[in-house]
């Protein structure tokens, strides 16, 4: 070599736009926070519901992304920077927007079986304030205080903020009705308050409610903690029918967790047990893992973004073989890494029941993502949701797990989306799709490094199928030449195609559309006699 060369290095550039899935949904979650987070704006305008807030929260990213992408291309040689600033302007505005609107009025109540009166559900979740004073508290329950027109049994009072003065109005309300209510929802009503006032609150609906036989319970939203579990003390201590709980983004930390586990006093008919979004962690997830032991009922779990790592996630494993009743299995986004997984993989084989499966962002890795494939091929016969998104999968283990979707064929579910696949994996899935299948509706494929060939071979692998709805493939490596034969194939139907406007045609290795023909040429010739192996269940 010359010593006198001098070699250039490669620069590469690096755009802005667009998002990738993932900040998209981050996004999201920051919207709905916004909107479910007391405020100025709030106490003029009222705060919107959870559910009011995360369907909000869709449609202002979906428009605020649309907005930008276009001005995006309109200036295609542009670095994405104007684009971004467009994308969180808009949302801003969307949200202010929304949040002006304030809550969408609810229906307060549900018809009972038999068609008559409508008076089951005492539903306070709508309206257009978020505090609630002592005199707007008397007019709210006046309906529920009546005892010549009252046979609520469901209360609803989420998105309603009790301070102490407006409590007491409540409670007294409540203590006259307790014996008939069976559905208690106390999520989100101390929004905003100081924690004193918090916390009195809570102690005085749970003396309020204790002894009442309820199947359904909600807490959600409440930044409980271990103290604010230890506010509702005696509620839960009396409860010995409850089918239902719900401690969802509560702070539920290791201290919070065995307060649960030390106060529930029956937990033998509880068939729905959900704890999504708290700071659990490895100790915490113990102390569930004990409460799950003496679930023999439990028909629904969910544990997800409760950062559980392996230790914890084995522990919860080993706690769900004892519930052979489980029909939906949420885990999503903790750290349960292969060891986890590969415990779970164990359980899975005896929970024959089971129909939904959601095990995405756990750090499966290929060794943990092939065990419970192989699980799942002689046990959950009618499985009809499968959700593995990113856990790092890559063709190495794709052989098993397409033998473990070839065997559901009650399938109606997939989700494989921000993992490794490539061509040669997307492959072996479409192959496994091909047959039956009859039920299947979504299949989300995105950002899995797929090419022209992969693209195609999905595409091919659920066109046909009457009951098919939404493919999603974008995030990936596809051709231009590739996304207009995946679009032509669906001209007839294209609302079954998902938006390729994230798709990157040049791909990680900046190959150039002949060298990428070629390789599609190559895989689709190497795996073309391929078969999927489906074993009897």
């Amino acid at each position: 070599m010359d010593n006198n060369s001098v070699t250039t290095p490669r620069v590469l550039s690096v755009k802005m736009w667009p998002p990738s899935k993932s900040t998209r949904l981050m996004l999201v979650d920051r919207i709905t926070n916004n909107l479910t987070t007391p405020s100025i704006f709030s106490r003029k305008y009222g705060l919107l519901t959870p559910h009011q807030a995360e369907h909000d929260a869709k449609r202002i990213e979906d428009l605020a992304f649309a907005a930008a992408n276009k001005h995006f291309q309109n200036e295609p040689d542009g670095d994405g920077t104007s684009a971004v600033q467009i994308y969180a302007k808009e949302s801003s505005k969307l949200i202010l927007e929304a949040i002006k609107q304030g809550p969408k009025e609810e229906v307060r109540s549900t018809k009972t079986a038999g068609g008559g009166r409508e008076d089951s559900l005492f539903d306070l979740s709508g309206g257009r304030r978020a505090f609630i004073d002592e005199s707007e508290a008397r007019d709210l329950l006046r309906p529920l205080a009546d005892p010549t027109n009252n046979s609520f049994t469901k209360i609803r009072f989420t998105n309603r903020s009790f301070g102490s003065e407006a409590a007491k109005v409540a409670v007294s309300v409540l203590s006259s009705i307790k014996d008939q209510l069976t559905e208690v929802d106390l999520s989100d009503f101390v929004a905003g308050r100081p924690e004193a006032e918090a916390l009195e609150v809570m102690s005085m609906f749970s003396s309020a409610l204790e002894g009442s036989k309820l199947r359904f319970l909600d807490l959600s939203d409440n930044a409980l903690g271990e103290k604010g579990i230890r506010a509702f003390a005696s509620l839960i201590k009396s409860q010995r029918d409850l089918e239902e709980l719900y401690l969802m983004n509560d702070g539920i930390s290791e201290d919070a967790a065995r307060a649960v586990l030390e106060l529930l006093p029956c937990t033998d008919k509880i068939k729905v047990l959900q704890f999504h979004n708290n700071m659990t962690g490895d100790e915490g997830a113990v102390a569930i893992a004990e409460i799950v032991k003496q679930c023999p009922c439990l028909e629904d779990f969910r544990c997800s973004s409760t950062r559980i790592g392996s230790e914890g996630g084995v522990a919860l494993a080993e706690a769900l073989e004892s519930c052979r009743h489980l029909k939906k299995l949420d885990l999503r986004d903790n750290m349960f890494g292969v060891e986890g997984g590969i415990a779970l993989a164990k359980t899975l084989s005896v929970l024959t029941e089971l129909t939904e499966v959601y095990m995405s962002y756990l750090n499966l890795e290929d060794e943990g993502a092939e065990a419970l494939s192989e699980a799942l091929i002689k046990s959950a016969p009618s499985l009809r949701v499968l959700e593995l998104a990113g856990n790092d999968i890559t063709v190495k283990s794709t052989g098993k797990l397409a033998d473990c979707i070839a065997a559901k064929q009650c399938l109606w579910k997939l989700n494989l989306s921000e993992n490794e696949l490539k061509d040669e994996g997307a492959i072996l899935i479409a192959k496994a799709l091909e047959e039956g299948h009859d039920q299947l509706a979504e299949v989300d494929m995105s950002t899995n490094m797929i090419r022209r060939a992969g693209a195609r071979a999905l595409a091919g692998s659920v066109l046909k199928k009457q009951a098919f709805k939404l493919l999603n493939i974008n995030g990936n490596f596809i051709s231009e030449e590739g996304v207009d034969e995946v679009n032509d194939m669906f001209k007839d139907s294209p609302e079954k195609l998902g938006l390729l406007d994230d798709n990157d045609p040049e791909g990680e290795d900046f190959e150039d559309e002949d060298e990428e023909g070629e390789e599609d040429s190559e895989l689709e010739a190497k795996l073309g006699g391929l078969k999927i192996k489906q074993e009897e269940e």
